[in-house]
């Protein structure tokens, strides 16, 4: 009565496979980049391993239920048995969400600041152009004033 069914075997393998999979893909060092579309690619990995957590919380809601119902069955120390090892995992799912959305945010952040430098670069970009042009353009004669003044006003 108090062994865990063969379901509760599955899905804790299936869980246990699927959290060890995901840490090793968060824990990987984060390289700079300065491509858009590599951090964009970067975010829909997370964001798909996201809803792959959520997928995978209904197998860790049954543990849980399992575990209870198991732990009223069992004897003391099995019974404990069986919650330290759904503790550890419930501790590492935990860690692993808020590593995913830390993750996340660090993306969008860190994206939204290569836009904006991009877009001042391209800005700065076009200032410089137009002021090579003005200033490869001929210098007024030295006795037309006006010019001069026009040429001193656009400096």
């Amino acid at each position: 009565d108090s062994l865990p069914p063969a379901r509760y075997k599955e899905t804790m393998n299936t869980i246990l496979v699927w959290i060890q999979q995901s840490e090793t893909k968060l824990s990987m060092p984060q390289v700079a980049v300065a491509e858009y579309e590599i951090m964009e690619q970067r975010l829909r990995d997370l964001k798909a391993l996201q809803t792959s957590l959520q997928e995978q919380q209904k197998g860790l809601n049954y543990l849980s239920t399992a575990v209870e119902d198991m732990s009223r069955k069992a004897p003391e120390e099995v019974s404990q048995r069986y919650r330290s090892e759904i503790e550890v995992i419930l501790g590492r799912w935990k860690k692993l969400s808020a590593q995913l959305v830390e993750h996340c945010q660090k993306i969008e952040e860190l994206m939204t600041k290569l836009q904006r430098f991009q877009n001042d670069t391209k800005t700065l970009k076009k200032w410089m152009a137009e002021v090579d042009v003005f200033l490869k353009e001929e210098w007024p004669a030295l006795g037309d004033s006006e010019a001069l003044e026009k040429q001193l006003e656009q400096c």
